[in-house]
């Protein structure tokens, strides 16, 4: 049997964003908020992460990842947020409405407003193609970090981590809490991507060489995996294969809405004020720009939490929207509309390269206006966020021509 209820708004996704948006809307006076977590315990990936690194953005202290999933739980209970786990949103019903499924059974929840907070996932083996035998021992660092931190699983001996980028420097902390040695990382650059610190305090301090320019060829051992050949032509012996990043946003939901995906990103396209295509859904945090930090997520979900009352408050949607297009080797932008003059998340735009560049400025230009024109703070290296500031959107003619985001020499 269907039941039928009612709320203000329907968030989707029970992580750092999804709990930070539906704390500040119950802060600033929505009476009836219920997020809706598929796991059987909100928090995100946090929860999963045992090693320390959140909070220091929107809590101001660094935690651990499962004390930072409890914090934010006890905050959203405090706040009278109804978190609702082991739940899936399963489709559309009408355009704010979700049918539901948990043990109880099914349920269409007619919102106001629903935020789509779903997160992003990475791309596992089968999906990169990587060929060889089929054995046991091979994880993505999602997967790897449930087995060590949820279940207090064993991973292996000897690992191999493939990628360089902040989430591959995480899975050697993973690994090395497990007792398991990291023998290798593996990236196709010529050069790892993230901060220097962080590389010095996870591969630097337990002696990981980094191999740069060379990728996995193929994946041996029938019944586990006894070892990995390099494009090189390197053989490695392992007994763990940890594919990293290369991040794809939890997007069949957007999907089944017929919301517009961003053709770069592949999440919701959304614009300043987070709101997709579809009249009365927003989108936050890492699926609209992957993958970030979760303390940087928490914080979209508080800017969205503004947008979102403000539409309760007063639903006027925008019909058309100016585009924010990435010019190569930019990657991506977010947001990638335009939506309410002068007004940005958090002041600023994120965007990323796809490749190793010597360019250091970046163009904002609308027609042969150029809106803004600098360098970011540090180097633009792949699978590392570049912001921008954003008071330039005040300046952009919101019926004019679509906004490029390039390199500049």
């Amino acid at each position: 049997m269907t039941t039928d209820e009612t709320a203000d708004v329907v968030v989707v996704g029970g992580g750092p964003a999804g709990l930070a948006a539906a704390i500040a809307l119950r802060g600033q006076g929505v009476a009836r908020v219920v997020v809706l977590e598929r796991e059987a315990q909100a928090g995100g990936v946090p929860r999963h992460s045992a090693h320390l690194g959140y909070g220091m953005r929107d809590m101001h202290r660094i935690m651990a990842g499962p004390a930072y999933a409890a914090a934010m739980r006890t905050r959203a209970e405090q706040a009278g947020v109804d978190i609702r786990t082991a739940t899936t949103a399963t489709d559309w019903t009408g355009a704010t409405s979700l049918q539901t499924v948990n043990r109880h059974g099914m349920s269409n929840i007619h919102a106001r407003a629903v935020v789509l907070a779903t997160g992003v996932r990475e791309r596992p083996r089968a999906a990169l193609l990587v060929p060889g035998d089929r054995g046991g021992g091979v994880f993505t660092t999602g997967s790897l970090q449930q087995l060590t931190t949820i279940h207090h699983g064993q991973p292996g001996t000897r690992a191999v981590i493939v990628g360089a980028q902040h989430v591959s420097f995480s899975a050697v902390l993973t690994l090395q809490h497990a007792a398991c040695r990291t023998v290798a990382m593996v990236t196709p650059l010529t050069r790892h991507q993230t901060y220097a610190p962080l590389r010095l305090l996870t591969a630097g301090r337990h002696r990981v060489p980094i191999i740069t320019g060379c990728t996995v060829e193929a994946i041996h051992g029938r019944d586990h995996v006894r070892a990995v050949t390099l494009s090189n032509g390197r053989r490695i012996d392992c007994d763990t294969v940890v594919f990293t990043g290369d991040w794809i946003p939890d997007h069949e939901l957007a999907r089944r809405g017929d919301i517009v995906i961003d053709d770069t990103h592949r999440g919701p396209a959304i614009d300043t004020a987070f709101r997709t295509n579809r009249v009365g859904v927003f989108a936050i945090g890492n699926m609209v720009h992957p993958a970030e930090t979760a303390d940087v997520c928490a914080l979209d979900g508080r800017h969205a939490a503004t947008a979102v009352r403000q539409w309760l408050e007063h639903p006027a949607w925008p019909t058309t929207r100016v585009r924010l297009i990435a010019e190569a080797p930019v990657a991506w932008v977010a947001p990638s509309r335009l939506g309410e003059p002068g007004t940005a998340p958090g002041g600023r735009i994120t965007l990323r390269v796809d490749r190793l560049t010597p360019s250091r400025t970046v163009a904002v230009t609308q027609g042969t206006t150029t809106l803004w024109w600098g360098r970011p703070r540090g180097r633009l290296v792949p699978n590392r966020s570049i912001t921008i500031p954003g008071a330039w959107l005040v300046d952009a003619d919101p019926g004019g021509a679509d906004i490029i985001v390039s390199l500049q020499p």
